[in-house]
């Protein structure tokens, strides 16, 4: 029993010994990264929500105007809430029990000079925002 623990130990030790530790990245590695947009173009965006267990697909909202979704971890967006006569968005979340559902709260929450208000909270109930207002300010 004492030699097969023995045994046990050592094999896990030269296993775990085998495993390389993260390296610390040199200043030249990020050299090579190259600039690209990451989201929709022209907009300053100011709310992210993701879809749980299904990492491909976000959505955006932008404080300059409009909700953004894409299915394709970003390669592509397409403008969701350009139907609505509000275009701030401040906050977004996707509905836990149902990814379907998207919650929009509208206006700036970070005061400067070129702010937009809001005109309440909307509701998507199948993943494009024809939404519908459920409360206002």
């Amino acid at each position: 029993m004492v030699i097969h623990r023995r045994a046990g130990v050592i094999v896990l030790s030269v296993c775990l010994s085998s495993i390389a530790a993260p390296r610390a990245q040199t200043p030249d590695a990020y050299a090579q990264l190259k600039f690209r947009y990451i989201g929709p173009v022209g907009n300053r965006v100011i709310a992210v929500a993701g879809v749980p267990n299904n990492p491909s697909v976000y959505y955006v909202g932008a404080a300059s105007g409009g909700i953004f979704k894409t299915t394709d971890n970003g390669a592509h967006w397409d403008a969701i809430f350009d139907d609505q006569n509000v275009s701030s968005i401040g906050s977004l979340a996707v509905a836990p029990s149902d990814p379907n559902v998207v919650w929009a709260g509208t206006g700036e929450a970070f005061i400067c000079n070129n702010i937009s208000i809001g005109s309440g909270i909307y509701r998507s109930t199948h993943c494009r925002c024809s939404c519908h207002r459920v409360f206002t300010q």
